[in-house]
């Protein structure tokens, strides 16, 4: 039975960096991923102010800024801090609110789809806070110059509809406001809650103080945020005080988002695969697959091994996964293998990520034979008997998560190839090998 160890968490890595570059003194993170999307985080939390310091046990050590991310000179534009995000949308999103708590002229950039992506509802918060911004070229999205003269504090509002980032960038960055900060929540719904929930365990782990309020009746209350399933616009805020975070030895859990490739390997394939080093009790939102494959079929057991996700007959599920957006490559392929029709459902957001992940999501399924439609906020697959003993090219769209689901089809007697397989180093860089373990079996 092949067995894979997850790779490090890329969302709690990236949080850690951050968390670790603004505190005041010396962290030490070890388990942190290597991937493209950290080394731009990396970089960027470097290029504000941090020392990183690679360690030969495979650890960094992290000395702080202790809250003051640094700009260029204002008294010189034209010589900004040039923040290079990449493609990773977590950078983007998450440094372009610590850097307007910063002080001086920052100039965030990316490579590839990122200057498409939006970011235009996180600025529009961060201006009443005293930040001044320049778009480069398509207005909303990047590149842009930030004036930054740090965070007045008071209150502020965002929507989270696009994207949950925005309001974890607003979080990591509000302990840096000159007073009190209390940040309210817009729109007509919320996505990805659960990447939230990450943003406050790592407050909470940097000894960051924060409360959660829920709206009872006329009146606001602290909740338990660990509890909290989902947000309601109007009815959830988040009180933050000015204050520092404080170095620590930090251990980064393993990546349910990247274990989700195997474990739907498990359930499509001629063998259990078991992956080990998850955390069951994990607030990641991608933890999800297991109610995912269990509700289509797939049996699972959970043992001091790991997980093992045990092959079986499985059958197609009507599924709203806007809190996990990230699985939707893994769970539309695995409804490619099933006995009737999958519909996923409110992932509309998926259309901002480094591909439009709807539409080449239905691309790579139709090219293995399903009958898909593509819905406004999501799709529906209906699948039919996979053309086993066919070689067919799946397209990866330089997307990481594309990519390695489109593997899976191998699992099926498809002879895959990839017009791009190297795009996974954005979060994963082993996985083919990793991959190898699972299909030689």
């Amino acid at each position: 039975m092949p067995t894979v160890i997850a790779p490090p968490s890329k969302s709690v890595s990236h949080r850690a960096v951050i968390a670790a570059a603004l505190a005041r003194g010396t962290s030490r993170l070890s388990g942190l991923l290597d991937s493209q999307d950290l080394e731009r985080t990396r970089a960027c939390m470097e290029a504000m102010g941090a020392d990183i310091h690679p360690q030969s046990d495979g650890s960094i050590i992290v000395s702080g800024t202790a809250g003051r991310p640094q700009g260029g000179d204002p008294e010189h534009p034209e010589e900004p801090v040039l923040l290079d995000v990449g493609e990773s949308g977590t950078t983007c999103r998450l440094l372009t609110a610590v850097a307007a708590a910063g002080q001086g002229v920052f100039e965030i950039r990316g490579h590839g789809r990122m200057h498409d992506r939006p970011i235009g509802e996180l600025v529009r918060t961060l201006m009443p806070q005293g930040l001044e911004v320049l778009y480069l070229g398509k207005s909303g999205c990047p590149p842009l110059v930030l004036v930054a003269k740090g965070l007045r504090g008071g209150t502020a509002s965002i929507s989270l509809e696009d994207s949950s980032q925005y309001l974890s960038g607003l979080l990591l960055a509000a302990p840096l406001a000159k007073a009190p900060l209390t940040i309210e929540i817009s729109g007509k719904k919320t996505v990805s809650w659960p990447y939230v929930a990450i943003t406050l365990s790592t407050l909470a782990d940097f000894s960051v103080p924060f409360a959660v309020e829920t709206l009872e009746g006329e009146t606001w209350a602290e909740a338990d945020w660990r509890a909290l399933a989902d947000v309601t616009p109007g009815r959830v805020r988040f009180v933050m005080q000015p204050a520092s975070y404080q170095p620590r030895e930090y251990a980064v859990e393993a990546d349910w988002s990247s274990a989700s490739y195997f474990l739907a390997a498990g359930a499509v394939g001629e063998k259990p695969v078991t992956v080990a080093g998850l955390r069951p009790d994990s607030l990641q939102g991608d933890r999800a697959i297991l109610d995912i494959l269990r509700g289509m079929g797939a049996g699972i057991t959970i043992d001091h091994t790991g997980v093992t996700v045990h092959p079986a007959q499985l059958y197609g599920q009507v599924i709203d996964m806007g809190r996990c957006p990230d699985l939707v490559p893994t769970v539309a392929v695995a409804a490619c293998f099933a006995t009737g029709p999958t519909t996923i459902k409110n992932v509309a957001h998926l259309r901002l990520k480094e591909s439009d992940r709807i539409e080449a999501v239905a691309e790579n399924c139709t090219r293995a034979g399903a009958a898909v439609t593509t819905l406004s906020d999501g799709l529906r697959i209906h699948p039919t008997p996979l053309p086993r003993g066919q070689q067919i090219t799946f397209a990866s769209f330089d997307d990481h998560r594309l990519a390695m689901s489109a593997a899976l089809f191998g699992l099926g007697g498809i002879s895959v190839r990839l017009d791009n397989p190297g795009c996974v180093a954005k979060s994963f860089p082993t996985f083919w090998e990793k991959w190898e373990t699972v299909r030689q079996g």
